[in-house]
């Protein structure tokens, strides 16, 4: 059987902890795979100038999968101080590797699944009419545009005369003409149409495909009426096609009230960068928090899985590690689902689940624990040892 290559980033900090875990995992599943390493993060920046190498984008290109760990973002100035004495001088300019790759390959879709396992402790419950407790079953999956929106990259510090004459054609901006340029910081919010069809038309094939009622688009047409109204309009063209899928609409802020009263009620969920991101952190903190949260970045030929976590560091160099691997794991999956291997896909995902209902094997954030050495004296488990079970589950 010939080999699935797949280009191993692990990153920044827990990233290379949590990635060879996910490797162990889709080895035991006899997922029929080789693993090329490739460079992105901090160290790169700080030593090239450039936290996603041209050499890494090439293998990307080359291998079209991508299995990534996290990375450590910095604001500008701290980024800057960080770097290498002698590229100081040279413009050097930090911009998220992440975001970068999905902007390369237009990464555009990014699937973000928010599934409770049966057992979780750190599960959302809440009170009943009666007075008892009920933990109704999450089942979200939240669209996220992924290389658009407030992400797009496209900011000022101390605008340009061009950019504020461009500026003052609209009405709003006669509250800030008298701002000095120097106090002036501004980020464009940029949706376009067809990165807004493409989204919305994943998510209702989604959820035709995966048996979900309807698709939710949760954005904020009532003061965001250009962007959000966009991603509205496109919505309501796109589910034309669908006629056995409901669409509906809710409002981000609303949104974030709605999903700790009834978060049973929502499935297939679609927001611009910026709200996606929002909303899938939010689902995730009800399914156990980021130790569960996996997503997969898709492009018409490149496609990365991750977890949404970040990169922790000061969890990194704890041993032995305690760090949470599902989210890897579970981003791993995703990676099988995305070429065809379903049923290896639904064999980790059992055994997650297994894992986690046993309840013998549990990271120190399962047991509700601060994090730190003396969590496996508190009976935590290692990453390795929660790997060590998951496999054992197969």
């Amino acid at each position: 059987m010939s080999k699935t290559t797949i280009v191993s980033m692990p990153g920044d900090g827990i990233g290379k902890t949590v990635l060879p875990e996910a490797i162990r995992v889709l080895d035991a599943v006899q997922f029929a795979a080789e693993y090329v390493h490739a460079d992105i993060g901090w160290e790169f920046w700080t030593k090239e100038g450039n936290p996603l190498p041209e050499r890494t984008i090439e293998l990307l290109a080359e291998h079209k999968l991508g299995l990534f760990g996290a990375i450590t973002s910095k604001p500008k100035n701290e980024a800057a101080q960080e770097l290498s004495p002698e590229l100081r001088a040279k413009g050097c300019t930090y911009f998220s590797p992440i975001v970068g790759m999905r902007q390369r390959f237009n990464l555009d879709v990014c699937i973000r699944p928010c599934r409770s396992f049966a057992g979780n402790s750190l599960n959302f419950i809440r009170r009943t009419a009666e007075g008892g407790f009920e933990e109704p079953k999450v089942d979200a999956v939240i669209f996220r545009q992924n290389t658009e929106g407030l992400y797009c990259g496209l900011e000022f510090a101390n605008p340009p005369e061009i950019v504020r004459e461009a500026l003052a054609v609209h009405p709003k901006w006669k509250a800030f003409a008298d701002t000095p340029p120097a106090e002036l910081a501004m980020s464009m919010r940029l949706f376009t149409r067809k990165a807004c069809e493409r989204i919305v038309r994943a998510a209702f094939t989604y959820a035709q495909k995966h048996g979900y009622e309807g698709v939710t688009i949760c954005e904020k047409p009532n003061v965001l009426r250009e962007t959000s109204g966009m991603m509205e309009e496109v919505a309501r063209e796109v589910k034309k096609d669908f006629p056995d899928i409901a669409h509906w609409s809710t409002n981000i802020d609303a949104q974030m009230m709605w999903l700790t009263k009834n978060p049973e009620a929502y499935g297939v969920m679609v927001a611009g960068n910026l709200f996606g991101d929002i909303l899938s952190d939010a689902f995730a903190g009800l399914v156990g928090g980021l130790g569960f949260a996996c997503s997969g970045n898709i492009g018409d030929e490149v496609a990365v899985f991750e977890p949404t976590h970040g990169s922790a560091p000061k969890y990194e160099l704890l041993e032995p590690s305690i760090v949470n691997p599902i989210a890897m794991v579970l981003s791993g999956a995703m990676l099988l689902d995305h070429v065809g291997e379903t049923d290896k896909a639904q064999r980790v995902r059992n055994a997650v689940g297994t894992v986690v209902s046993e309840g013998k094997v549990r990271s120190y954030d399962m047991m509700k624990l601060r994090g730190g050495p003396e969590a496996i004296a508190q009976g935590a488990a290692t990453t390795t040892q929660v790997t060590d079970a998951i496999i054992a589950a197969l």
